[in-house]
């Protein structure tokens, strides 16, 4: 069961060949006073986890949050057009981390397996227009940090350090790993991920 509304991460779970439910959990996302994104993200997921085990007792749940964490500013999704357009400047020609944690809890199990793999992003010098552009499309709303590194129409992505599919929403090779631990058995090569998986720090060694 995937306890998580976004798309970018059914997508990315149904490369990994595990039959899976989507079944979303509504939680009180607030970072609280922690400043580290790890530890926001960790909280977040392993809460949506517990929030699924109430309703879902014996199946396996996988959860997730992202955080984009600018100097000492965390950025979740933006609420309206104005906090998308401050994100993005601010994210402008700087390099930020995102965060993704990812919550597993085993089959019957109220354990929990998780990590929260840290990506650095370096943004380009996009235009005021280009962010105009990609707030009437809509889409910085339901994204941390108002932006998506897949956006093959704004791009704002220069480069990156870490797990690409970290940056998307769900790191790939990390699950993997629990998934395995927990007993859940998966047959995945890199060939069936993303390119991008290939060259991903996680990947396991040839």
């Amino acid at each position: 069961m995937l306890a998580s509304a976004s798309p970018r991460r059914r997508e990315l779970l149904a490369l990994l060949g595990v039959p899976f439910e989507v079944r979303p959990v509504d939680i009180d996302e607030d970072a609280g006073r922690s400043r580290d994104p790890q530890i926001v993200a960790r909280r977040l997921a392993r809460t949506k986890a517990e929030a699924a085990r109430l309703t879902e007792p014996d199946a396996p749940i996988i959860a997730a949050d992202t955080i984009v964490s600018y100097k000492s500013t965390l950025l979740g999704k933006p609420r309206d057009a104005a906090a998308a357009r401050g994100m993005l400047r601010m994210l402008r020609g700087q390099t930020h981390d995102v965060v993704t944690a990812v919550a597993l809890m085993p089959p019957g199990r109220r354990s929990i397996l998780g990590r929260q793999p840290v990506t650095h992003v370096a943004m380009r010098e996009y235009t005021d227009a280009e962010i105009e552009a990609w707030i009437a499309s809509g889409r910085p709303f339901d994204r941390a940090g108002a932006y998506a590194i897949q956006a093959a129409d704004f791009q704002p992505v220069e480069r990156y350090d870490g797990c690409y599919c970290n940056v998307v929403g769900l790191p790939l090779w990390p699950l993997l790993e629990m998934l395995r631990k927990a007993g859940i058995p998966t047959e995945v090569t890199a060939d069936r991920l993303l390119p991008q998986c290939r060259y991903c720090p996680f990947a396991p060694l040839p």
